[in-house]
């Protein structure tokens, strides 16, 4: 008997208590077959990040098993005023087109900005909404959502600072600056994690190392196109 891809778990809602399904993908079948530069995965079948997000079919709330775990009387007041007021039942438990994962992590982000969600929360949303819009070649709304992601990436690192485990906040800072075409922030950034000695995560420092480089080449070629012009 052939294994499906996907899987379904139980989930109870923090905001209305109703107990929904939603799927996931069987950890088999989470090999990715290539994988960019800012930890955007590429698979053959099903893609587990479509089904990050959870969302209640009664109510609308929408969370990731990251998320808060449960809610004030302030947060429910807002999200209930906000959002589960005006929801309109709609189940995503089962296979998600890419348009539907689309939909589950603005939602998802919507729901994290009205609770006050962690900044952390909000910059993975973030960034996993350009890479769907990568995965779609919209390099418009992949570039948007790439800065907006940046910004909150940086408002992480100057809420938290950085301790020996946040190797890859600081490389991703230095990535997103390099892809949207920022090549001296990003020097500065993947210099940080290479020449911090409280870091001690190998695989970063090694993937900083190189990333340094290709934006340091990317920064003199723009320079140098920049002294032709003139």
């Amino acid at each position: 008997m052939k294994l499906e891809p996907l899987y379904s778990i139980k989930v109870q809602c923090i905001h209305c208590e109703h107990e929904f399904e939603t799927s996931r993908v069987r950890p088999s079948f989470k090999k990715a077959y290539r994988t960019d530069t800012d930890f955007c995965a590429y698979y053959k079948s099903e893609n587990p990040d479509y089904y990050v997000v959870r969302i209640c079919p009664s109510c609308g709330f929408a969370s990731t098993e990251n998320s808060l775990i449960k809610l004030n009387d302030k947060q429910r007041s807002v999200f209930q005023t906000q959002i589960a007021c005006r929801w309109e039942s709609r189940d995503f438990g089962g296979r998600r087109s890419l348009e539907e994962a689309l939909e589950t992590y603005k939602l998802g982000l919507l729901c994290a900005q009205i609770i006050g969600e962690r900044e952390r929360i909000i910059a993975s949303l973030l960034h996993h909404i350009a890479w769907l819009y990568r995965y779609q070649e919209n390099q418009e709304q992949e570039r948007r959502f790439l800065r907006y992601s940046l910004e909150s990436y940086i408002r992480v690192f100057e809420l938290e600072g950085v301790g020996a485990n946040d190797a890859k906040l600081l490389y991703l800072i230095g990535e997103i600056h390099r892809r949207l075409g920022q090549y001296q922030e990003a020097v500065q950034w993947f210099a940080r994690v290479v020449q911090d000695q409280k870091i001690v995560d190998a695989a970063m420092i090694r993937a900083s190392r190189e990333q340094w480089r290709v934006a340091s080449e990317q920064l003199r070629e723009e320079k140098g196109h920049a002294l032709g012009a003139e």
